[in-house]
């Protein structure tokens, strides 16, 4: 969710190509979760638990994780392999994913201060319980289901910027790949692949989480944080798997449009019932995880290099994707706000407010990118890295 589809630093060198086609699949990822965002605002504003429209755009995580998977292991393998050591990895991780991740706790403070500085059921919150909630979510300490830093009633671990439990798991995933999985032979990860595949293909099957669906990970609750591990540590290992194995074969022309409308096709499909003998919806999920995604990223990495307006495309879309993430959602809880108040549960009555929230999300993310992100990582790099590049 937060990968340039790797630039060599001057510090570690590598001929290796960049795919520009899979930061343009970022990004378009990242649109169709601010999408699934909005028809998720309108079903908690109306109480009920299926989505009219994007369904399954939560599997949009388990897509950045697959990406993220394929290019870290493609960017670090060699250098780790060469002389890089575990604090220099953990530098560029740092740099590359904590800024945002700052300014997305910012932003969700404000926040929510503008929808009233209330829990959800309008229960006031101490300003101070706030800045200790935006304190931990700088630096990813979650928080309990419950407890009083969850500030907003709905136990999220990041109650200020929900969707930093993804990046959460992300960091452990990083903490994991340097410490452990980069060290396995070839052979090893696919034993961790096909181990982790069978452990998240259970827990979704038989529906431990009881939500008849995937969009777990959010919360500390047992089968929750279970369920997050799993959903990052599957795809995210099949991706390195991927990056050591899979050897580029045919090219296809007009890959990113043709993967960007398979994502659209695959989270537009409705929620699917039925949980005897195992959850259909599961089978579901599983189909695109396992089998779709894995195709996606193989496609993208055959196709080569794109024609010159799809690469600028594609260059802009990973560009924005990763600060679009870690900021839309603040934005997501005014929305969701002012569905609330006004008893807005279609989006016939929520039209023109959804395009400002999406517009004002987009405009939001663009501001962080040029004035906040680039400048900082630059900076960052430039004091703390060796050859002093900026991180992508």
């Amino acid at each position: 969710m937060n990968e340039a589809a790797y630039r060599p630093s001057s510090a570690f060198p590598d001929s290796k190509p960049h795919y520009e086609i899979l930061d343009g699949l970022r990004g378009t990822a990242a649109l169709l979760v601010l999408v699934y965002h909005i028809f998720e605002g309108l079903a908690f504003a109306a109480g009920v638990d299926t989505i009219s429209f994007m369904n399954h755009g939560y599997l949009a995580v388990d897509f950045f994780f697959i990406l993220s998977g394929y290019v870290i292991g493609y960017a670090y393998d060699d250098r780790l392999a060469s002389g890089m050591t575990a604090g220099q990895f953990i530098k560029r991780r740092l740099i590359r994913l904590h800024p945002m991740i700052i300014m997305g706790g910012l932003v969700g403070a404000a926040a929510y201060f503008v929808q009233g500085g209330v829990k959800w059921d309008g229960t006031p919150v101490a300003v101070s319980l706030v800045m200790l909630a935006l304190l931990c979510g700088m630096f990813m300490i979650p928080a309990a289901h419950g407890s009083r830093l969850d500030v907003r009633g709905n136990g999220e671990m990041f109650p200020l910027n929900g969707p930093s439990w993804s990046l959460f798991f992300e960091y452990i995933g990083n903490l994991l790949y340097v410490l452990f999985i980069h060290r396995l032979s070839t052979k090893a990860m696919k034993v961790l692949v096909v181990l982790t595949g069978l452990a998240l293909a259970v827990f979704s099957l038989f529906d431990f989480s009881g939500y008849g669906m995937l969009s777990v990970g959010w919360t500390l609750d047992g089968e929750n944080f279970a369920g997050g591990f799993l959903r990052m540590i599957f795809p995210y290992s099949l991706g390195m798997l991927l990056a050591r194995t899979f050897k580029p074969g045919r090219k296809f022309r007009g890959t990113f449009w043709i993967a960007s409308a398979l994502l659209l096709l695959l989270f537009i499909v409705p929620y699917i019932p039925g949980k005897s003998p195992v959850c259909l919806n599961a089978v579901y999920e599983m189909f695109c995880i396992m089998a779709v995604f894995p195709l996606i990223v193989c496609m993208a990495v055959s196709s080569g290099t794109a024609g010159t307006l799809t690469t600028k495309i594609c260059g802009r879309l990973g560009d924005l994707s990763y600060p679009l993430y870690a900021i839309h959602y603040p934005v997501m809880y005014v929305f969701y706000a002012w569905l609330i108040e006004g008893r807005h549960y279609h989006i016939s009555e929520a039209a023109l407010q959804a395009l400002l929230a999406i517009a004002a999300s987009l405009v939001l993310a663009w501001l962080c990118l040029k004035f906040y992100d680039i400048p900082l990582r630059r900076s960052l790099s430039a004091r703390f890295l060796r050859g002093g590049k900026n991180v992508r």
